[in-house]
């Protein structure tokens, strides 16, 4: 398509949810750049909420420099692990570091108008964040729940927002967009092999240390195992046991199940006037060390829907 249906009207950017895949923004971002389309509003779940507010702050690129360097050393040293409350992580590392990049903005103050998604744990209820503390809003749009602990905020308790709204299109109309591009990462990711009951390996003589999410799930349990806490010995075998997924994978194929089916739903209701939706099926939620892929994935994706 052309850029001429746009021309004059008020355009809605609706970022979605997507975790580690949410780097693809990034791209879908750069391509419409390049093809002169500047949103007058951004709508952001979870990774999009994230993606969304360094852009409305002009700081796209610092996130982009530091998506492309993230190993997963650097992953594990945001954890911050405070067993037994509401989440496994409590996420100041990088609600800490999120400010350190951006500073201490409020979402009235920044030149594109943007809105963060999150889900209220006591009503069920969709909350769109629109003013006060970005990184507040961010924090809370992000918070997977049973990961993180949930952010509360003005006597709510606010969760993941791709629970209710995964895609928010509905967000930017509210807002006043006109025109609205969505971006969806989570469409193919039932094309993705299931679960797979894992095999046991032969014991080494010497550990060694994994790469990619086993990583993150051996550091989690090192960290929840030395905290001076009394834990039935049965929780011990969350990170040992080899016949079964992890209660993290479980729990991470569960959002991406529920995510799918909430998005196709509010996307009937509430279809945008261009959908792009990355090949990203094949990456796992927490896969951040492959952002080259996804940023890559974004804009192809984006060049190819809107010049077809």
């Amino acid at each position: 398509m052309s850029n001429k249906p746009i021309t004059g009207k008020k355009i809605g950017l609706a970022l979605g949810s997507g975790s580690a895949r949410g780097w693809a923004h990034i791209g879908v971002i750069e391509a419409l750049g390049q093809l002169g389309i500047k949103p007058h509003y951004i709508a952001g779940t979870s990774m999009g909420a994230l993606v969304g507010a360094f852009y409305a702050a002009g700081k796209l690129g610092a996130l982009k420099n530091l998506s492309l360097t993230l190993d997963w050393k650097q992953i594990v040293s945001f954890l911050d692990v405070v067993l037994p409350k509401a989440g496994l992580i409590d996420g100041q590392k990088i609600t800490d570091f999120i400010r350190s990049n951006v500073g201490d903005i409020k979402i009235e103050d920044l030149e594109i108008p943007l809105g963060c998604v999150a889900t209220d744990l006591s009503t069920a209820g969709e909350v769109v964040i629109l003013s006060g503390d970005m990184i507040e809003a961010v924090r809370s749009s992000i918070s997977l729940p049973g990961i993180f602990t949930p952010v509360s905020r003005n006597g709510q308790l606010l969760v993941d927002g791709g629970l209710v709204n995964p895609v928010p299109v509905s967000v930017l109309k509210q807002m006043g967009a006109e025109y609205i591009i969505a971006v969806d990462l989570n469409h193919d990711i039932s094309s993705r092999r299931v679960i797979e009951v894992p095999k046991k390996e032969e014991p080494q003589a010497a550990p060694q240390e994994a790469d990619g999410e086993d990583t993150l799930w051996r550091r989690l349990g090192r960290e929840i195992s030395e905290m001076q806490i009394p834990l039935p010995a049965q929780f011990s075998k969350w990170f040992t046991d080899d016949n079964l997924p992890s209660i993290f994978e479980v729990m991470m194929k569960s959002l991406d199940i529920l995510e799918i089916q909430v998005a196709a739903a509010r996307l009937r209701l509430d279809p945008p006037d261009v959908l792009i939706r990355p090949s990203l099926g094949h990456m796992r939620l927490i896969e951040f060390d492959r952002a080259q892929e996804a940023i890559d994935a974004g804009y192809s994706e984006t060049m190819k829907t809107l010049k077809a």
